[in-house]
């Protein structure tokens, strides 16, 4: 094997891929005419079922061969005479009238699916091995044909009927093989054996690999990532013809929503495992894949609860068209990596027999496209639910996983240290040849520093802000999904809801719980699991909330307990700051630090503006057409109007899928940027983090907590009001005094601006008190408004001075906490703790996002007023004035002598939220 690239190589591969493509394709034909076929033959789910997956078996079984053959005389010439005995094939289906005929013709049409084989054997001919992971995933994207089908072929058959597809896909092989005869060359082993005279090996030698049990066991987890994949692209049109109503064009399209990106993500699937390591890669798929199939397997259902005192509710649970596209796209998705982890293999541990080695895991996952659609009839002929076919698929996947793990867990026990470092990525790759060590790259800095000057301006800049404004947007989602529910609980006796107050009160505080409690442990988790994987994974769990209510808000029978379920997981977003600060904070130099964290934590609080300010139009409007259900008529000052609640969770989905491609292509892992969570624990023992905590609530806690409340607040004392016309502007302004006023800490000393934040907020929530106690009079809302923009303003000012308060209190603590060592050492433990103490204080003041809500909640239900609450927070500020004081700015307080000595010169810049 050579281990430089051809000249030619990007050619190749680039013809290989496209005929690959135009052969998938045609491989799936059935999976559009075959409904058409079946509506004028009168066949049976199983006869259905059979007839589509017949061109399966086909290619699945040619595949061996195919390979074998492709050693042996070429690729190039066993390519194109395979697409030209397709093309016949596909022709001659056209003049098909009978079932038994069909069946037949399907066999002939399979002869398309062989070429997968063919094409892993010549394209891996030309790259060396360090390469052909990313080489075989690029053409393994050819997938992709199926979802060629699924969009022209509906509108070929509509228009000219399902003859006519047969015969255009036919015609389209036959272009293919000719340009992919005059465009490639016979690969280099070919070439080089017809100069050296040497004859090629038997078939018999070339299937001497096959021998080995542990390939097999390789081949059938490609059973699932590709066989299932196969079986899904076929079944999903009419799957979703007759569950969700849709007519041929429009489930052919949704259909290859699945299809793309199970097809085009194989190539990046190729890259993770080169970066992460392919077991990684296939446990993340499984496990992704286990609990995706389990929720598509779920068939509707109508609960009834049986109380003490007889039925107390009942409420159906069905998902919807627009959960299920969601779904089944995340699961393609993993499906596609899965399929490159699996693949990637082949030409590097058998190099002298990729044909017949990649033919039979082919051949092994050609099958299950073949077997599973046959099952998926049977199981809708015995069952009767459309469901099943994913019933089978999640008890498929949940053994694929459970036998990988056990196979993993046998191979790795006894095995300790540095034997059980060197273990190869999957059990079946023991006592193999190892192959060609390849350094890890993907998103990974292994140099990284900041603040030597030369490095960052050259390279370390560029990079750091590319991060930070992939992260911002990110983070912005995050605080708007983690408040969605301070605009929903508003609307909900709109639409047909009957909670008291104090249970809408529950809804709105209990995001700021479960986010703070989230917070906590997501403080420690970026120098554990890497900023960029952990990024990625954070924002996409935030699909899981903005589904959930799109859904739930539709239907005023779905129970409280789940609407709290929903406003429980919102705080998905409120947890995901604290290792998003955690994770910035890592790519600046102490010079630009400050200003960095400022802009990722204070723009990412307009996430709390952005919903109060986008989900009351998005409501208005049905910005999904059909896919976002049918509005609820609401009363209006005109009279009845449409309002789309659930907008409120689906606008953000689109946005979140996004953010989270652009995060896992775009941002970087810091290799240095490591640390167990014993090694961050020790800031428990530091007396100022539990202080610093206690001030942080009163600013943050007191911005997100304001944040969640005000719109139900305003819409109770000023029922007349549209609060949520003038919601937006208050986080708004906290946002915008946190990212501009960092400067006034730096300038003037933490502390210092920390303690008159705290004096206006006092000021700010009398002026409230005072507004409340007169608000039947004219301007009172006015003047209560204004009161509440004060009290945003001073916890913004707040926000920034006070996480600049704890650099510079830990690196003063360093040199009584560690009096021997030397600066440098004192240098790296005080960024360390501080950054942990940063994400450890947010965590606690986010319970601010709870305890605000849920204390106007309690002491409305008590006094029928929330003046008891707001007479709270009063005193707790007060006291905030006393510690900052009596700690941080009195004379012989800990920051006196630094603030006033540095003025006029920044201290060390900090972390904001």
């Amino acid at each position: 094997m050579k281990t430089t690239a051809f000249p030619k190589s990007g050619q190749i591969l680039g013809a290989s891929t496209t005929a690959f493509t135009v052969c998938f394709a045609v491989w799936t034909i059935f999976s559009i005419i075959g409904i058409r076929i079946r509506q004028e033959l009168g066949l049976s789910e199983t006869q259905f079922g059979l007839l589509v997956g017949t061109p399966i078996l086909t290619g699945s079984l040619l595949r061996v061969a195919l390979g074998i053959w492709t050693d042996r005389f070429g690729g190039r010439i066993v390519f194109t005479l395979n697409m030209l005995a397709a093309a016949v094939a596909t022709f001659l289906l056209s003049y098909a009238h009978t079932y038994p005929q069909m069946l037949v013709a399907a066999l002939g049409v399979g002869i398309a699916g062989g070429s997968f084989s063919v094409g892993v054997a010549y394209v891996s001919r030309w790259f060396p091995p360090q390469k052909q992971g990313t080489a075989l995933g690029i053409f393994g994207a050819g997938n992709v044909g199926a979802a060629v089908t699924k969009f022209l072929a509906p509108f070929v058959l509509v228009a000219f009927g399902w003859q006519a597809v047969a015969e255009v896909w036919a015609a389209a092989l036959v272009v293919m093989a000719a340009i992919f005869w005059f465009t490639t060359d016979d690969d280099p082993v070919i070439v080089e054996r017809r100069r050296s005279g040497i004859k090629p090996k038997s078939a018999w030698l070339e299937l001497e690999p096959l021998k080995n049990v542990q390939i097999w066991r390789f081949a059938l987890y490609y059973f699932f990532v590709f066989g299932a994949f196969v079986a899904l692209a076929l079944w999903l049109p009419q799957y979703l013809i007759n569950v969700y109503g849709l007519d041929i064009k429009t489930a052919g399209m949704i259909a290859a929503f699945f299809s793309v990106p199970a097809s085009l993500f194989r190539a990046y699937g190729g890259h993770l495992s080169d970066g992460f390591g392919a077991r990684r890669v296939l446990y993340w798929t499984f496990f992704v894949s286990v609990v995706a199939t389990f929720i598509l397997s779920y068939p509707p259902t109508d609960y009834i609860v049986h109380g003490v005192n007889g039925t107390t509710t009942s409420f159906h649970i069905e998902m919807g068209l627009f959960g299920f596209i969601i779904t089944i796209f995340v699961l393609g998705f993993f499906m596609a990596l899965g399929k490159a982890a699996v693949y990637k293999h082949i030409p590097v541990y058998y190099p002298d027999h990729v044909g017949s080695v990649g033919g039979l895991v082919g051949m092994i996952g050609g099958l299950g496209g073949f077997v599973l659609p046959i099952l998926f009839g049977l199981l809708l002929d015995l069952t009767g639910l459309w469901t099943s076919c994913f019933m089978a698929l999640f008890l498929l996947v949940a053994g694929a996983l459970l036998w990988m793990h056990m196979a993993i867990r046998q191979m790795e026990r006894g095995t300790v240290g540095e034997a059980l470092a060197k273990l190869p990525p999957f059990p079946e790759m023991q006592d193999m040849p190892e192959p060609v060590a390849k350094a890890r790259t993907g998103g990974a800095l292994t140099d990284w520093r900041p603040e030597d000057k030369t490095f960052w301006a050259q390279t370390g800049r560029r990079i750091a802000k590319r991060n930070l404004w992939l992260s911002i947007p990110a983070l912005l989602l995050s605080f708007a999904i983690w408040q969605v529910w301070s605009v929903v609980v508003a609307k909900l006796p709109l639409v047909g809801f009957t909670f008291t107050t104090d249970q809408l009160f529950w809804l709105a505080a209990l995001p700021g719980l479960s986010g703070a409690t989230l917070r906590i442990f997501y403080s420690f988790m970026v120098p554990i699991f890497g900023g960029r994987l952990w990024t990625t994974l954070t924002t996409w769990s935030l699909i899981i909330p903005a589904v959930g209510i799109g859904y739930a808000v539709q239907n005023p029978d779905t129970p409280y307990v789940v609407l709290l379920m929903l406003a429980l997981l919102c705080g998905f977003g409120g947890g995901n700051f604290a290792s998003s600060m955690a994770n910035i904070s890592f790519f600046f130099p102490k010079a630009e630090k400050g200003n960095a964290l400022a802009l990722n934590a204070g723009l990412g609080n307009l996430g709390v503006s952005v919903v109060q300010f986008v989900v009351p139009l998005a409501i208005t409007t049905g910005i999904f057409g059909w896919l976002g259900g049918d509005p609820a008529m609401v009363k209006g000052a005109t009279g009845d109007a449409p309002l789309w609640l659930q907008n409120a969770g689906f606008v953000f989905v689109p946005f979140i899928v996004v953010s989270a491609f652009a995060a896992w292509f775009g941002m970087n892992d810091i290799a240095s940027a490591k640390a167990s969570f014993s090694e961050q624990a020790v800031i428990f023992q530091r007396r100022h983090n539990w202080i610093m905590c206690w001030l942080y609530t009163g600013t943050f806690g007191s911005f997100i907590g304001y944040s969640a409340g005000f719109p139900l607040l305003t819409k109770m004392l000023f029922p007349d009001v549209n609060a949520l016309q003038y919601a937006f502007l208050g986080p708004l302004v906290g946002a915008l005094s946190r990212s501009g006023s960092g400067w006034l800490a730096d300038r003037y000393g933490g502390a210092r601006v920390t303690f008159f934040a705290f004096v206006l907020m006092i000021a700010g929530v009398a002026g409230v008190l005072w507004f409340i106690g007169v608000k039947d009079q004219p301007g009172a809302f006015a003047g209560f408004f204004a009161a509440f923009l004060l009290l945003f303003f001073a916890t913004g000012v707040g926000n920034a001075s006070t996480f600049q308060m704890i650099p510079v209190i830990m690196g003063k603590e360093m040199g009584r906490l560690l009096p021997k060592a030397n600066a440098e050492a004192r240098r790296q433990q005080a960024e360390k703790e501080s950054a942990a103490i940063t994400g450890f204080t947010s965590a606690i003041a986010a319970f601010g996002a709870f305890f605000i809500p849920k204390s106007y909640g309690t002491s409305i239900a008590l006094t029928g007023s929330p003046n008891a609450a707001l007479w709270a927070f009063l005193l707790f500020y007060v006291s905030c004035v006393g510690i900052t004081w009596a700690v941080y700015t009195r004379k012989g307080g800990l920051l006196h002598d630094i603030e006033r000595a540095k003025r006029g010169a920044p201290v060390h810049p900090a972390a904001a939220e």
